[in-house]
């Protein structure tokens, strides 16, 4: 493999870092915002990390935060809108100064000639559409649909708009799992809320299209390199359900594909929610496509979960290098997944929109030292590097994430940042990785 420098990746390549809004906002009931399914369900008793999610106030420093992105010789920064910032009850009258405050966000980005690249929806569904049945209630779609045409004439400026982030993560752990919010379990949740994300998925880039034409829209999806525990049979197709979910279940439905029933008997129960006209409403033809890749899962074959029949083995019980989140580091999974979803044909170009590790950085003397972050973003850009020499459809890699932040039902232990945060103080301070960076991409 060619050694590893900016000079090797395409000139017009895009190199950016990703945030979301309800991970690094804060003032979760400032200026008008109304409460989240994140807001109510980090503040139930239950859960493991209770908070008022203030402790990254990016609401407070994006004009900081993003002047960093500039020094670190990036020019693109991914993130998401609060959908309840906008509409306090997700639907009704809408927030001014929410609004206000992403315009803001916006025009810093253009002031220092980095390209806003946004996300209409990362999980954080207003409480009020919840208590309404959120995305399990078939109304969601006209909810969504008014709040992406009302951001998208309001915000005509930005280029690059992404629908849904990761509809198998919001919709598994949230409506299947219970892990995430809004902590339902269930085939009878799972599945109309996942066929209605679908509807949605394609709605808002139809809505984009009309409102925005010259933008570039897409959508990203959660990915993970899923292989058997040994060749037995049962354990084989037990990987090829997880794949068929995890890596196929929302993108094959935008190209026309339908979904997976190939792999799943019994996911055709999917169908009782189904109106006439639903199989072409969920196609879209998107510019581009995100894919975001953490880990590596080993499938074995199992009675439970109905339908599924499969689990994944913990990277914590197979001997292997992990995260301090107890996934399994592999950089080069991530080519697998370029291969794999670059060989549909519809997909026109991919971005890698999320891409990260997260560590126990070492503090000395005032500096934080992460080299173990360090190899795995160089690792992650040598896999990239092969996959465009392949012929991929590659056109960019944001990092996630810029700055330590809250990682969802992991609380704050998890640091992802290219930036430390001193939770306490809001203190930033660049780590080795973020140094690291800087001077690949000024080379």
């Amino acid at each position: 493999m060619a050694a590893l420098r900016r000079s090797k990746f395409p000139k017009d390549f895009i190199w950016g870092v990703a945030t979301s809004a309800y991970q690094t906002e804060g003032a979760h009931n400032k200026d008008g915002k109304g409460p989240s399914i994140w807001d109510t369900f980090t503040n139930n008793s239950h859960f493991k990390h209770p908070h008022n999610n203030e402790a990254t106030d990016f609401y407070n420093t994006y004009k900081e935060d993003i002047l960093k992105i500039k020094h670190l010789n990036l020019t693109a920064f991914r993130f998401s809108i609060s959908w309840s910032r906008i509409f306090p009850d997700g639907i009704g009258d809408t927030n001014p100064k929410g609004i206000a405050f992403y315009h803001d966000v916006i025009k810093t980005c253009e002031e220092h000639h980095i390209e806003p690249w946004v996300t209409l929806y990362h999980w954080d569904l207003p409480q009020h559409l919840e208590n309404l049945g959120g995305w399990t209630n078939r109304d969601i779609i006209s909810w969504f649909s008014n709040y992406v045409d009302f951001c998208t004439k309001e915000f005509s400026t930005v280029k690059h708009w992404m629908v849904l982030n990761e509809p198998m993560s919001f919709i598994g752990l949230g409506y299947f799992m219970g892990i995430h919010a809004p902590g339902k379990k269930g085939l009878k949740h799972f599945l109309p809320a996942a066929h209605h994300a679908t509807l949605c998925q394609a709605e808002g880039g139809r809505i984009i299209r009309k409102n925005c034409p010259n933008a570039q829209i897409g959508t990203t999806f959660s990915c993970s390199y899923v292989t058997p525990k040994n060749r037995l049979i049962l354990n084989v197709r037990a990987a090829k359900r997880i794949d068929a979910l995890l890596n196929r279940f929302f993108i094959e439905p935008a190209l026309g594909l339908g979904y997976p029933y190939d792999a799943f008997l019994g996911l055709n129960r999917i169908e009782k929610f189904f109106k006439p006209g639903d199989e072409q409403r969920m196609v879209f033809d998107f510019d581009f496509i995100g894919i975001q890749y953490y880990f590596r899962i080993v499938a074995e074959h199992r009675i439970l979960p109905l339908i599924l029949h499969a689990g994944e083995i913990p990277a914590t019980k197979r001997n292997v290098k992990v995260n301090n989140m107890g996934m399994e580091v592999l950089p080069k999974g991530l080519y697998k997944m370029l291969k794999k979803f670059s060989s549909y044909k519809g997909v026109n170009a991919i971005y890698i929109t999320e891409s990260g590790i997260c560590l126990d950085d070492e503090i000395i003397k005032g500096k934080i030292k992460d080299r173990e972050r360090i190899k795995y973003i160089k690792n992650t850009l040598k896999t990239t590097q092969k996959a465009l020499n392949k012929g991929f459809k590659i056109r960019g890699f944001f990092h996630w994430t810029l700055i330590d932040n809250f990682e969802w039902a992991d609380g704050y232990r998890p640091r992802f940042g290219l930036i430390y945060n001193d939770f306490k103080t809001q203190k930033r301070t660049f780590k080795q990785s973020a140094l690291w960076l800087q001077s690949f991409l000024k080379s």
